[in-house]
């Protein structure tokens, strides 16, 4: 944008964000240890599987930075429509409309999330809800700009042109968006702090993102992402504050599920949904490492969390056994390829029962360093998250030049 006159109009309502979150991080970290105990006196508990120690640690409370954020940006609303209400010009319905909009599929998330961690959901309803939650979104999306054109690549140009219209794919793409963001943090998560860590360095890589982009054609999109990414650096800061190793509370699903659905949010309505999803590099590895066994070509168990080893009081991989003859041909054409790449830990015995490492990525960066401390495993896995987002930044800008006119 230019800066003239109206800077201080623009500048007011990030301002008032900004001082609106950093008011509500204080009091995350002053809540969580308040409340807490009520938690697990209503049962909402569970053992760290990676401790010794076996006591109870609160659950869900992903419920209590999800309120505050949304209670954040509920306060905010008025905010960025001042100028146009006591000025009497033309009020923005449609920014309005997309505001409540995102609020709307934000708020559904939370809820089902919280749902999920008090009813233990099945896999088919987390598909399912998510998609729900993002209609809402789509619709505004519909109504407001009902673009689905998108630029062609330039060696492919000769044959499609410079641009294609996916009309009802592209909706359908949207859609995906909200349920692969919401599921992806939930499937790369079991051990201390990874969650929220995960999620506050992609917020903060969408938070660097919008700043560069506010000086672009599209800065009030950007603005936009802003209400909503700096209340929630601040309430998950204040949550890693005590999901951190070792961990006094647990997040849930409803961190998960809410962290998803409000980059999906900011993703879609702000226009940058393809560069949103370049920061999730790690947790699409991770799905796609983990497709064998989400979609049961190999056995499944029901969780897959590293195994911790009390001699040492360090993480060693997970493994599930079976039956080499009891998976079909897709199976055993996945397992030839994965031990092919040696992208797993296989052991046979003599009557065919196979022990093989579960298919997520932090089993595979066991695999790698061997049994590690769980705080130094967390780090690792940040710090891959960490290198992807500097790798989508260089494919965002420098490599986009190759592609497309920018």
């Amino acid at each position: 944008m230019k800066y003239n006159d109206d800077t201080w109009k623009f500048l007011f309502p990030l301002l008032t964000n900004f001082a609106m979150s950093v008011t509500v991080y204080f009091l995350t970290i002053r809540l969580i240890p308040r409340i807490k105990d009520m938690f697990i006196k209503a049962n909402l508990y569970g053992i760290d599987m990676n401790k010794s120690s076996g006591e109870k640690v609160p659950e869900a409370l992903g419920v209590v930075s999800g309120c505050l954020f949304l209670i954040t940006l509920f306060l905010f609303i008025p905010i960025p429509f001042t100028n146009y209400i006591f000025n009497d010009v033309n009020f923005p319905h449609n920014e309005f409309m997309e505001f409540l909009a995102a609020l709307l599929s934000i708020c559904c998330m939370l809820l089902l999330g919280f749902a999920d961690d008090v009813l233990d959901l099945r896999w088919r309803h987390k598909l399912l809800l998510p998609t729900i939650a993002s209609l809402p979104l789509l619709m505004v999306y519909y109504i407001n700009f009902n673009s689905t054109l998108i630029i062609v690549p330039k060696p492919l140009r000769p044959w499609f042109g410079m641009s294609v219209d996916l009309w009802i794919l592209y909706y359908l793409y949207m859609g995906m968006l909200a349920v692969f963001c919401t599921n992806a943090i939930n499937i790369l998560a079991g051990i201390n702090g990874l969650e929220v860590g995960q999620s506050l360095v992609i917020s903060m890589s969408i938070v660097i993102f919008n700043i560069i982009e506010l000086s672009g054609d599209l800065w009030k999109a950007h603005q936009f992402s802003l209400y909503f990414m700096l209340p929630y650096l601040a309430t998950s800061l204040g949550l890693l504050k005590f999901n951190w190793y070792p961990a006094r509370v647990f997040v849930g699903d409803t961190f998960c599920y809410l962290s998803g659905m409000t980059f999906a949010v900011v993703g879609i309505i702000g226009h940058f949904s393809k560069t949103t999803l370049l920061f999730f590099i790690p947790q699409v590895i991770n799905f796609l490492y983990s497709v064998p066994q989400l979609f049961h070509f190999i056995p499944c168990p029901r969780h897959r969390l590293p195994k911790y080893n009390k001699e040492i009081d360090k993480l060693e991989i997970s493994c599930t056994l079976f039956n080499k003859n009891d998976i079909n041909t897709i199976g055993k054409l996945i397992m030839w390829t994965f031990k092919k790449l040696r992208l797993i830990k296989w052991q046979e015995d003599t009557k065919g029962v196979v022990t093989c490492n579960n298919f997520t990525l932090i089993n595979f960066v066991l695999i790698i360093t061997g049994p590690i401390k769980e705080s130094t495993l967390t780090l690792i896995l940040l710090l891959i998250q960490v290198f992807c987002s500097l790798l989508a930044f260089v494919i965002r800008y420098p490599l986009a030049s190759i592609f497309y006119d920018v």
